[in-house]
């Protein structure tokens, strides 16, 4: 390149260098000359040029509002400095006097950098060859000639011998999984979709094919040409069995994305195809090109009810639970997270200035775990759908997840019950610290909230929906453990079975084995009445404190209710069962609980109110997942290690309150 050259394009590079800031260049301001080829010959900056640079420099502000029809607005993408740094897409708007970039399209978008147009500057117009290229691009005629005269681009309806796109020969990584070699695998995946046209039931063969394309990645890019393929040329008419493959194109773009080049091309067939208005073709078009902006890999393919509604262009209507009977109807997207949809259910219930914060758990009967902000709903449903246990009927459910200031819940309002039903479950599953005659009178304030004043015909729930199981077992095994001192028996023999047996160690073990077995159905026949029994007597004392509640409404019910839990220091917080170590000596001490609260960890003995230790969160400089299953806070010179199956969800709300705490 010529010298003059080389100069030009560096001062052009220095001028442009203020729509560089995003890729990390420091912000500060700055002046900047674009010189001409004529211009280079002087050496000396005159004066009036150098203020002319300087009153370039124009500050950082947001877009306006205002909509001049002069601008022309447009999408660019920006040339990086370094091949390395990937191009990146900004909003450019074009005016009679500067050419600004902002960070989106969207009223109020940050300004990265502006190019005041100057006689300073100059346009490089692209080179004849690119322009050749491009030129036609939507020119439909052009494309419709361009897709005549290439049938390998536009439908048809005979075999695919070969893939569309080169793949290499030999066998999958996925043999285990009943796939053949990449290249067979493409040729039966296009056999597929030309059985959708005839299919009577679509979903099923859909399923199959996002199956096979999340299995076998290389498979993306080519059932989204041949898709292209089908859905291009004048043959595919707006008819039903056409449409099929516009309703898979439209699934698949909401379950994983192409790769760019191919994503191109998607997008450029999206642009020609939705040129056509009015038309389903052109309602699908528009459908797929919003989704390819939002979607990312999901975990598993869509649920058939997912892809009914896809397929139909409509949203998923999500049931959420929340605390107590309630529940609510959500439409969502197959994009829609699990923040998104917290943040519309407390809109929905009118929680969203609330200075506590929400999260979605996944639950059934018997367990319970919170989702992580960033699933993407979809993807739960998809799970509870493929469930082999249709008896574990699992749901999403709407609580209270980081408790930051409980006093501040109005006695009116939803999330006061929401406070008291998370407290009652808590309280029944023994992680309340209390005293039993507390817990009974706990249980006597739920069923005046639930039942009003006691009654001889109100129908009585079970015990271990008031109440929690574990105390009364507790009960029980102390009544039947033997006194100490008591020296221990082995099983009772058979009448008539000598200690020593004449037939060999084999018949005295078969009958040994008989004896401790009748010994073990006797002790557990023996344990289950005295359950009943104890469980019974334990109902009749909390129906006579129930008693004592007539005239107490609901409101005071809770209240109360409340007021007893309160009185535990280590009310609001999350406990987590562990098996605690000590890392100096790797030493076993014992099955804690590790209660994660809003401004401490505290360590418990299980069933005991006062805390062993507790740690606040300025006293903790790192805490962090150690291993498969366990979990290490670093505590001043001390390293404490948790092993738990909860180190996901301790970690989350561990992010969730400090997070918080910086937010207030």
């Amino acid at each position: 390149m010529p010298f003059p050259g080389f100069c030009w394009l560096l001062c052009c590079r220095q001028g442009f260098s203020l729509l560089g800031r995003d890729y990390g260049e420091k912000e500060e301001e700055e002046s900047f000359e674009l010189r001409s080829k004529d211009e280079l010959a002087c050496s000396v900056r005159r004066s009036d040029v150098q203020e002319e640079m300087l009153s370039l420099i124009i500050e950082k502000c947001k877009m306006g509002l205002e909509n001049d029809p002069e601008q022309v607005v447009k999408w660019l993408y920006r040339e990086a400095p370094g091949s390395w740094i990937r191009q990146r897409r900004h909003w450019f708007v074009l005016t009679h006097d500067s050419l600004d970039c902002y960070s989106s399209s969207e009223k109020g978008a940050r300004r990265l950098g502006t190019l005041v147009l100057t006689s300073l500057c100059s346009v490089a117009w692209p080179d004849k060859q690119t322009y050749k290229e491009t030129e036609n691009r939507f020119n439909l005629e052009v494309v419709e000639h361009i897709y005549k005269h290439n049938p390998i681009l536009s439908y048809t309806q005979s075999p695919l011998y070969a893939p569309l796109l080169p793949f290499p020969y030999g066998s999958s990584d996925h043999v285990g999984k009943g796939y053949g070699t990449v290249r067979e695998e493409a040729v039966r995946l296009f056999n597929c979709l030309q059985q959708l046209e005839t299919a009577a039931e679509a979903v099923p063969l859909i399923q199959g094919v996002l199956q096979t394309c999340l299995d076998l990645r290389p498979l993306r890019d080519e059932v989204y040409c041949q898709l292209v393929k089908q859905t291009s040329g004048a043959a595919c008419a707006c008819v039903p069995r056409q449409l099929r493959y516009w309703q898979l194109l439209t699934c698949m773009s909401c379950t994983f994305l192409p790769g760019p080049a191919v994503l191109k091309y998607l997008r450029f067939h999206l642009k020609v195809r939705n040129q056509n208005p009015n038309t389903e073709m052109d309602n699908y078009a528009s459908f797929i090109w919003e989704a390819l902006q939002k979607t990312r890999c999901r975990e598993c393919v869509p649920s058939w009810e997912e892809i009914q509604v896809l397929m139909a262009r409509r949203e998923i209507l999500c049931l959420v639970h929340y605390p107590g009977p309630g529940s609510c109807r959500v439409p969502i997207t197959s994009h829609t997270t699990a923040d998104e949809l917290v943040k519309m259910v407390s809109e929905k219930l009118g929680m969203q200035d609330s200075r506590n914060t929400f999260a979605l758990f996944e639950q059934n009967a018997h367990q319970e775990r919170a989702v992580s902000g960033s699933t993407i709903i979809a993807d739960i449903l998809t799970r509870f759908e493929k469930d082999p246990d249709p008896e574990s009927q699992w749901r999403l459910s709407f609580k209270l997840y980081c408790l930051l200031d409980a006093d501040s819940i109005s006695v009116d309002s939803i999330e006061y019950i929401f406070l008291f039903e998370q407290c009652h479950e808590m309280m029944v599953r023994g992680q309340l610290p209390a005293s039993e005659e507390d817990l009974q009178d706990l249980a006597a304030l739920r069923l005046q909230c639930l039942m009003g004043d006691f009654s001889t015909h109100s129908p009585c729930p079970p015990l271990d929906e008031v109440f929690p199981g574990n105390v009364v077992e507790a009960r029980v095994l102390l009544a039947l453990k033997p006194p100490p001192g008591t020296p221990s028996t082995g099983p009772n023999l058979p009448m008539g079975c000598p200690q020593r047996f004449a037939g060999g160690f084999l018949a005295g073990a078969l009958w040994s084995h008989t004896a401790a077995h009748k010994q073990r159905v006797e002790q557990d026949l023996r344990l289950h009445g005295r359950l009943k029994e104890e469980g019974a007597a334990v109902m009749g004392a909390i129906v006579e404190r129930w008693k004592g509640l007539a005239g107490y409404s609901r409101r005071e019910s809770i209240a109360a209710y409340l007021t007893i839990a309160r009185q535990w220091s280590g009310f609001g917080c999350t406990l987590y069962e562990v098996d605690f170590y000590i890392s100096s000596t790797g030493s076993f001490s014992q099955k804690l609980w590790l209660g994660v609260a809003a401004k401490c960890i505290s360590l418990y003995r299980q069933g005991e109110a006062e805390a062993l230790e507790s740690f606040p969160y300025g006293q903790i400089c790192s805490y962090g997942v150690f291993d498969s299953n366990t979990f290490k806070i670093t505590a001043g010179d001390r390293d404490l290690l948790f092993e738990t199956s909860k180190l996901t969800e301790i970690m989350q709300l561990m992010n969730a309150y400090l997070s918080a705490a910086q937010r207030y």
